[in-house]
């Protein structure tokens, strides 16, 4: 029987978005002149007292840097809480935002690649860049879409990964504002010694479960960094792809369907960012349960502010937790 492949798009809608063309013609219609300021004078505010103004690509990157700026820093973050960070348009605030910054830190790896460029430029930004995945031994598979070899963006879903992009937050704060480096110092040491335990207590749980049972499907393939930590068996996804953009393939979710039943697969989980449908009639075809609606996990994006995932860690834990129920 073959699975109808159900839509692929973000359930997160902003009807207000823009092409970067037209946001930027908004900003010059509106004389949002202040796209102009130099990254110079933003770093000097800071040392002067005021905040160092960053604008932030992701949702976990965002929540990285306010970790270690604390309150020597003003965050702007361009992806919304469970919206997907593979596609974003701007709005004129988020020109304009990143038009003052000192800082725009990114998550790259090529996550933002189909946006990012053309919004920079649109903006007049004048500041630093920060790529976070710097130093971070990324993992490769197949792009869907043209055969070749590609690296996996998702680098976060591994707290070690974490600590490597918050390090560098930390080194790009402190050449921007170097009167306050110790508070950045000391912000990062604690955060750190969380992450740490955060990997600590990921591996217990996931150790509790037999290991013939640690077998993960998910909507996209987001969770290769968190799989390979923690030494989970990938069957398959939903979207056979590291972008949850890519096409579906009929013939591809039938042969998901019967990896999961020759594999004795458990459970399949859904991810907040990406509609629920599919993944549930996967799950019904292959007779196991389904992880969607509120309870699934937090893939591409955070959640909004008082959800169980609207923080890096708290996102982290509550995957583990939901995980490990499903599994046992």
């Amino acid at each position: 029987m073959t699975v109808k492949a159900i839509g692929r798009r973000s359930t997160v809608h902003h009807p207000q978005r823009l092409t970067a063309a037209a946001a930027l013609a908004a900003v010059a219609a509106t004389s949002l002149t202040a796209c102009g300021t130099t990254a110079g004078a933003n770093s000097g505010d800071a040392q002067g007292g005021g905040t160092v103004k960053v604008v932030a690509t992701t949702t976990q990157v965002a929540d990285f840097v306010r970790n270690i700026g604390g309150d020597r820093v003003t965050v702007t973050q361009l992806v919304k809480p469970n919206a997907s960070p593979h596609e974003y348009e701007p709005t004129p605030a988020a020109l304009q935002a990143i038009g003052e910054a000192a800082l725009l830190v990114k998550n790259g790896v090529g996550l933002e690649d189909e946006w990012l460029p053309k919004t920079v430029q649109a903006s007049g930004f004048d500041g630093e860049s920060v790529d976070t995945s710097t130093g971070i031994t990324l993992r490769q598979g197949e792009d869907h879409e043209t055969g070749k070899t590609a690296d996996d963006p998702h680098i976060w879903h591994n707290p070690l990964n974490a600590k490597i992009m918050s390090e560098t937050i930390e080194k790009a704060l402190i050449k921007a504002d170097p009167s306050h480096k110790a508070d950045y110092q000391d912000n990062f040491t604690a955060y750190a010694a969380k992450l740490d335990a955060l990997d600590k207590d990921i591996a217990g749980q996931i150790n509790s479960l037999p290991a013939d049972d640690r077998k993960l499907v998910t909507n996209h393939d987001a969770f290769g960094y968190y799989i390979d930590r923690y030494h989970l068996t990938y069957v398959g996804s939903v979207i056979p792809d590291f972008s949850d953009q890519a096409e579906l393939s009929g013939s591809q979710l039938d042969s998901l369907v019967d990896k999961i039943k020759k594999q004795k697969v458990m459970a399949v989980f859904g991810e907040t960012s990406l509609p629920p449908k599919t993944a549930q009639a996967i799950a019904r075809q292959s007779g196991v349960k389904v992880v969607a609606g509120d309870g699934s996990l937090y893939g591409d994006s955070l959640g909004p502010k008082g959800s169980a995932g609207d923080t890096y860690l708290k996102s982290m834990e509550f995957n583990t937790k939901t995980i490990v129920d499903a599994l046992k």
